[in-house]
């Protein structure tokens, strides 16, 4: 059983029946919107394009039966959850990142390099990075991006956690595959009950 299999079966016994329901829903990305995602981002690691073709999205999400909003991603943050982004807001993230790290943050960054993690390259757009999640809050809180471009000391492909306030951007998994293998192996504690 692959990687996204396993999540995809666990995410859907772990979850409240509500929400189970509401996921049924959703259907997948076509292969003609994975190969648009592929075309923006030609190092999409598989896990995330199967992943995509199994839930195209849960971030306020319409599909034929119904709008999904289920959260069924978490982080290092304990009890956070995040939304899948679609492969067109994946896109749309993309078109609307063009700033840095360091260009957001200017003189700030230069006053506090700890906010980013040694990995990550702060001269690097954002938009370069996938992002494929937002959470509760709807991405103003937090996201999770896949980054393409690290520091010599990172590693391609690696996961990247961006929370606000104070705001910090930090590698908490090596791969996709590691990010979802280290929800399975958490028992999807992010789930809340509500």
């Amino acid at each position: 059983m692959s990687i996204v299999e396993q999540f995809h079966s666990g995410l859907k016994a772990a979850l409240p029946a509500a929400s189970q329901t509401e996921l049924a829903f959703a259907t997948g990305a076509s292969p003609t919107q994975l190969d648009a995602l592929k075309e923006v981002y030609p190092d999409c690691p598989d896990s995330l394009l199967q992943l995509l073709a199994k839930v195209n999205g849960t971030h306020w999400q319409k599909y034929e039966k119904g709008e999904v909003s289920v959260l069924i991603l978490g982080s290092d943050i304990a009890e956070y959850p995040y939304y899948l982004r679609s492969v067109e807001q994946i896109l749309e993230d993309h078109a609307a990142n063009d700033k840095s790290i360091a260009d957001i943050y200017d003189d700030f960054f230069l006053e506090n390099p700890e906010m980013v993690d040694k990995r990550i390259d702060a001269e690097v757009s954002l938009g370069q990075r996938l992002c494929f999640s937002h959470c509760m809050n709807n991405g103003g809180t937090s996201t999770l991006f896949i980054d393409f471009n690290p520091t010599s000391k990172g590693t391609k492909g690696q996961v990247i956690r961006f929370v606000h306030d104070p705001d910090e951007y930090v590698v908490i998994a090596d791969s996709f595959d590691a990010y979802l293998k280290m929800l399975i192996d958490d028992k999807f504690a992010f789930i809340l009950e509500d």
